[in-house]
């Protein structure tokens, strides 16, 4: 399986028979056709499963759906909050609500929480267990709002991460927030995570374009025996 940083939250999973984008926002050069998911993945042999997190246009770009006239064999699975927006048509795709599943020979999706908006997704597909967390983070905003209300933000997140936690002992692949905007404790959410639930591998998302900030989260990373990746680019990509 090869993983590919698209940008931000964007991330494609290409498995042998079959590829996964989830939360594609925008395409790794511009003009968009020139990137890396118009050049190469919607061109790529095996169905196409296209996951949406949540509504926020950071994770879903209404484009999505004009793919379908380039492929027939793309499926659609997105956040049920999507369709409540307005933003697709049921027929469109498969909405997940929470602890919602979707399983067909190739892989099966479960549906958990988020601290946000929308769910975050498990993927068991070829043996192996991701996660991508969509906006499920440990927004904390610590130096911005009251103890009280961080507290709360953080006791929300626990919530959700200890409700995984009892599903998912062990991770192949976790994408997740490490989003400097949170200040100095912006890595709080990730070690959580990693703490709480073994993790092999760690792709950090929703950096914009902080590379080095999330490639800061190695060094903690390592501590719980998780190799956290360091994106440099858009376009990068590793192979498990």
């Amino acid at each position: 399986m090869k993983l590919t940083y698209i940008y931000h939250s964007c991330f494609a999973l290409e498995f042998d028979a079959f590829t996964v984008i989830v939360d594609y926002y925008k395409d790794t050069v511009m003009p968009f056709e020139k990137g890396l998911i118009h050049s190469q993945l919607l061109n790529r042999p095996g169905k196409i499963y296209v996951l949406s997190s949540h509504s926020h246009p950071d994770h879903f770009n209404p484009e999505i759906l004009l793919w379908k006239q380039q492929r027939d064999d793309i499926q659609y699975i997105f956040s049920h909050d999507i369709l409540d927006a307005g933003l697709a048509t049921k027929e469109d795709a498969i909405y997940l609500n929470k602890l919602d599943t979707y399983e067909d020979n190739h892989l099966k999706i479960k549906a958990y929480g988020s601290t946000d908006i929308g769910i975050s997704f498990l993927i068991q597909a070829e043996g192996k267990q991701i996660f991508h967390a969509g906006d499920l983070n440990n927004w904390h905003w610590n130096e911005e709002c009251s103890a009280e209300e961080s507290q709360e933000y953080e006791t929300n997140y626990l919530n959700e991460l200890e409700l995984i936690a009892k599903d998912v002992t062990h991770l192949d692949l976790a994408i997740f927030p490490v989003d400097p905007r949170l200040g100095k404790d912006y890595m709080k959410g990730a070690e959580q995570f990693i703490n709480r639930i073994q993790t092999d591998i760690f792709a950090p998302m929703h950096f914009d374009e902080a590379y080095n900030k999330a490639a800061a989260f190695a060094s903690c990373a390592e501590t719980k025996k998780c190799k956290s990746i360091k994106w440099a680019n858009k376009g990068d990509n590793i192979t498990l």
